[in-house]
């Protein structure tokens, strides 16, 4: 004798027009609450005008295939500005981030290798971007590059610069 199995009945089924079975409604086939579907298509659309994915696991699975995009952030000094936004958007997905400094007492002189490698440059002030531009005046045609107007008013890591950080950079990055 053999084995009828769920195919077997299945096909029978079709064969002969009996439709007597009928599953049990899952909890994800029922309807869902339009309350909790507003604030997904809330969460979706305010993602979408920051240039993002959401849910997040989705933006890290994209980001994972992709190549992140290199941003170096520079100062005068290397001492406050620009090690605070390299530790604010460090572990950031998708980004790949660098700082240095523009003086020669710097701690880290920005050099060719440095730009040549970023994608995208965010000085402090205007006057950075004149120091760049000045150097290294053939390397910086076509790259990106922005100042962000943050003054050196403040200490390494300091919430307000934290604040001003995100604000202004969050949007030059991901505007790509």
């Amino acid at each position: 004798m053999t084995h009828r199995g769920r195919a077997w009945r299945r096909l029978q089924r079709r064969k002969h027009g009996s439709h007597t079975f009928k599953p049990a409604p899952r909890a994800c086939w029922q309807e869902k609450s339009w309350r909790l579907l507003y604030f997904r298509s809330a969460k979706f659309k305010r993602a979408q005008q920051l240039g993002r994915f959401w849910p997040h696991r989705e933006w890290e699975t994209v980001l994972k295939d992709a190549e992140p995009i290199r941003v170096l952030f520079i100062c005068s000094k290397n001492q406050w500005r620009s090690p605070t936004a390299e530790q604010v958007f460090r572990r950031e997905p998708g980004l790949d981030v660098r700082s240095a400094g523009t003086a020669r007492s710097a701690r880290r002189t920005v050099s060719i290798s440095d730009i040549r490698w970023a994608d995208l440059i965010l000085v402090m002030e205007d006057k950075h971007r004149a120091r760049l531009r000045a150097q290294f005046r053939d390397e910086l045609r076509y790259k990106r590059l922005h100042s962000l107007d943050i003054p050196d008013l403040y200490r390494y890591m300091d919430p307000d610069l934290i604040e001003l950080l995100k604000d202004k950079a969050s949007a030059l990055i991901w505007a790509a």
